[in-house]
């Protein structure tokens, strides 16, 4: 479990195969082999740390279903280690499992920086006005909202400190929604198929309530 809270940046050195080597800007304070790191919002395992390399072994299936497999060699990455119970929970509760890559449309400056970023619309139901939504693994909040495609607005914090800086129109970008609505959603869903349904001592017995 992460916050989207990036704690640094890092640099993809090279893909081999399956393998996912980074270079970070400074090295980790007691890195645990087998911990979770979030790496643009994706949750991978660290198999390998040698100073400021790291070493993660990465599933074909995430590889096609994140920009981790199309970032080119040099391509700066955000980096977040597992969440503590006694952390701050500075962002939103992100789970690094992305559903999906969206596409930034334009990145503008108006009052604040302005990232618009595409979503499939199998996501639309997902994302609300005003709610979190994690791009490549950074907590924000939808400032804008259109039928396939969202705006966040960036603070210099923000813009310095993760790899967003870098994320320019045509860039892949990594999609996590927020993880209650989609529990929320699910739950009504099973509410609408079920309507009508009456739950009696029978129907009880069988599930083994009684």
């Amino acid at each position: 479990m992460f916050t989207g809270i990036v704690e640094m940046r890092g640099r993809l050195l090279a893909r081999r195969g399956h393998q996912l080597l980074i270079r970070t800007e400074k090295p980790l304070t007691d890195p645990v082999y087998g911990e979770s790191i979030a790496v643009n919002g994706c949750c991978l395992t660290l198999e390998e740390c040698r100073g400021t390399e790291l070493k993660f072994h990465v599933l074909a299936e995430t590889l096609a279903r994140t920009n981790l497999g199309h970032l080119p060699d040099g391509a700066s990455v955000n980096l977040e280690r597992a969440l503590k119970v006694t952390d701050r929970l500075g962002g939103h509760l992100v789970s690094g499992h992305i559903d999906a890559v969206g596409k930034v449309l334009s990145k503008r400056l108006a009052n604040d920086v302005e990232l618009t970023v595409s979503f499939p619309e199998e996501l639309a139901k997902y994302i609300v006005w005003k709610g979190s939504i994690a791009l490549d693994g950074v907590s924000l909040t939808v400032a804008k909202l259109e039928k396939n495609a969202l705006t966040v607005c960036l603070i210099p914090v923000t813009l310095a400190e993760t790899a967003l800086e870098e994320r320019e129109p045509g860039c892949l970008i990594n999609l996590e929604t927020d993880m209650a609505g989609k529990y929320i959603v699910r739950q009504l869903e099973l509410a609408e198929e079920n309507k009508g349904s009456a739950i009696t001592m029978d129907t009880l017995s069988e599930a083994g309530f009684l």
